[in-house]
């Protein structure tokens, strides 16, 4: 199974410095692998549209719903109370340390540093601290990751991907940024690690989940 890896774009149209489908289409181009879609409160009909549209700048199955339902699609990421939807390819799930993995694929683990994006939300891990929780599944580190010196950090303390969402929304050039996290992650990987795009196969787990 290809689980995301590398640098893995979250969608907020609300802080994006420009329309929502151009910033995503200029993060892919700049080296983001995989996109986590959000904006949970769209209504359905919109949300699909939005989905629909964005997978057009992607490979194919590189766009993640949030939530259990994939419109359309067949990954999702679920939060820490989101049901374990049935007969879906890829499944990730938010995790602190404590809630149940099984049947879950990858998790984010969060917050690594403080962010602007969530205010008050902590205390930070640091990227040590993410990897002493020691996931049963590849895991994206998740929160501040807003520096090439941090995405380098989190890639050296092994995770398989940064998540990154108000360093890239927020860009002027998300191209440009973008370029220089997923440069400094790929740069930072340990040798010999299996990467972003190699298949890692996966077991139901009950694990200490926990979610962002």
């Amino acid at each position: 199974m290809v689980t995301p890896g590398g640098l893995v774009l979250l969608t907020d149209r609300r802080s994006a410095a420009g329309p929502l489908p151009q910033v995503v289409a200029a993060a892919v181009r700049g080296g983001a692998a995989w996109v986590i879609l959000r904006e949970r409160d769209l209504r359905y009909a919109e949300r699909a549209a939005l989905a629909a549209e964005l997978r057009s700048s992607l490979p194919p199955g590189r766009l993640i719903v949030a939530g259990p339902d994939p419109l359309g699609g067949d990954a999702v990421h679920l939060a820490g109370g989101d049901p374990l939807p049935f007969g879906i390819g890829l499944v990730g799930r938010s995790w602190h340390g404590t809630e149940s993995l099984s049947g879950v694929d990858y998790v984010t683990v969060s917050p690594v540093h403080l962010t602007e994006s969530k205010p008050g939300y902590g205390p930070a891990l640091g990227a040590t601290g993410a990897a002493e929780l020691r996931a049963p599944v590849p895991w994206l580190a998740l929160g501040g990751i807003d520096s090439p010196s941090r995405a380098a950090d989190c890639a050296a303390a092994g995770a398989a991907g940064v998540a990154v969402m108000g360093a890239l929304m927020r860009s002027p050039d998300p191209e440009s940024t973008a370029r220089e996290l997923a440069t400094a992650f790929a740069a930072a990987v340990p040798a010999g690690s299996q990467g972003c795009l190699a298949p890692v196969e996966t077991a139901p787990t009950t694990g200490r989940g926990g979610g962002w």
